[in-house]
């Protein structure tokens, strides 16, 4: 449904993954360089090997490759929720999610989680435009080191291009590009939510953030000459016209904002030669840094396809990884890691989402986990998280 069209340049929007702050430069890693899936079936589902278990109940692969979002954006929405008298640890952990984990500049928040956090909000408000709270606000912080590169951009189409030189240290769970348009360019983003649906609330907080940093760095109101988004037509209008202050399309096929080409050649008051220099080279680095290493993350890829048949030997996830093991053991520590360690973070970043999924059971995952009994699974929920297992799951159903 088309509510006013214009003409220009659109920024196609979906979602945001923040994968460093401005000082430590740390990604979640990409979700597409995972390596070859292990024992797959002849549809490509991977197979567990207890004969008395479905194939499509084994699930800590798929767990960790989903898109992730980073603790800069996920803070960001913490602070929005709880601007609108919201409880965010609450929500937090009804979604499945610890809110203490915001301490960790390099924690991953899974893609789906986040769309579930939303959804479980906007019911709690009882508002469906809770996404756009607040649209005037300006959160730089939200983009980490990335937003450095951009607000030192001598123009807006510059800073968007550098965008989407460095979203993947932005989002693994999203793709940014401009495209030509009538009048200018489509700046677009398209999610990967993972199985849960992606809410518009989602969308909403996305595109009026952006828009809202677009227009800090101009010192000016920057009006879109469209806003167009893919969920249907809102209850009211009020909300979407108060944040984009443009003809509004719902129903679209993406979700953007058209900006004119005047808009996007103008200077950015925040703009630095000097310091964009030192900016894209930090941010090169880091975007160089996550693809030519991440070793730790792809070894947890590994060792989570291997758990339900216990915990796998080092050498055998070097192979898996064509190095030696000593090769290996090498490039862990070179990212600070050890293999132990390794495999006590994933183990304990799978337990959140497998006590989270009421259809297992203690047992079931203590299995996927790779624990040969309960107990040992249960001291190791005890170390992680201060209770144990049954605990962790009452408060996380209980919710707010």
């Amino acid at each position: 449904m088309l509510i006013n069209q214009g003409d220009g340049v659109v920024l196609r929007v979906g979602h945001f993954k923040l994968g460093h702050d401005s000082v430590s430069l740390i990604s979640c890693g990409e979700s597409s360089s995972l390596g070859t899936e292990a024992s797959a079936g002849k549809d490509g589902a991977a197979l567990n090997n207890d004969p008395g278990r479905p194939n499509d109940w084994l699930g800590n692969a798929n767990v960790l490759k989903k898109g992730t979002t980073s603790s800069n954006w996920v803070r960001g929405i913490a602070d929005t929720l709880s601007a609108q008298g919201l409880d965010a640890a609450a929500l937090f952990a009804q979604a499945g999610l610890r809110i203490e984990n915001l301490d960790q500049v390099d924690f991953c928040w899974p893609s789906e989680r986040i769309s579930k956090l939303w959804t479980i909000a906007a019911e709690r408000a009882g508002n469906p435009d809770i996404g756009l709270f607040d649209p005037d606000r300006p959160r730089p912080d939200n983009y980490g080191v990335v937003s450095y590169a951009m607000m030192s951009s001598p123009d807006l189409e510059t800073s968007l291009a550098r965008m989407i030189r460095y979203h993947r240290l932005v989002s693994d769970a999203a793709t940014l590009s401009l495209e030509p348009g009538t009048g200018g360019k489509w700046a677009r983003v398209e999610i990967l939510g993972g199985e849960y649906p992606i809410p518009r609330q989602r969308y909403d907080y996305v595109m009026q953030t952006l828009l809202a940093f677009c227009r800090w760095m101009l010192g000016r109101p920057l009006r879109p000459l469209a806003a167009t988004f893919t969920h249907q037509v809102p209850s009211s209008l009020v909300a979407y016209n108060e944040a984009f202050g443009a003809p509004l399309r719902f129903d679209a096929p993406f979700n953007g904002l058209l900006i004119s080409n005047e808009d996007l050649a103008s200077k950015l008051l925040t703009a630095s030669p000097e310091l964009a220099v030192l900016h894209d080279r930090m941010a090169g680095q880091a975007l160089r840094a996550l693809e030519s290493a991440g070793v730790s993350y792809r070894a947890r890829q590994a060792v989570a396809r291997h758990l339900p048949n216990g915990a796998p030997m080092r050498a055998t996830i070097a192979a898996e990884l064509k190095m030696s093991d000593h090769t290996f053991q090498r490039r862990l520590t070179t990212e600070g890691t050890s293999f132990t360690k390794l495999i006590d973070e994933t183990r304990r970043e799978l337990v959140q989402h497998h006590l989270a999924d009421t259809q297992l059971s203690s047992s079931e995952i203590a299995y996927l986990l790779g624990y040969a009994d309960q107990s040992t699974f249960f001291r190791a929920t005890l170390r992680w998280f201060g209770e144990s297992p049954g605990e962790y799951r009452a408060r996380v159903a209980a919710g707010p």
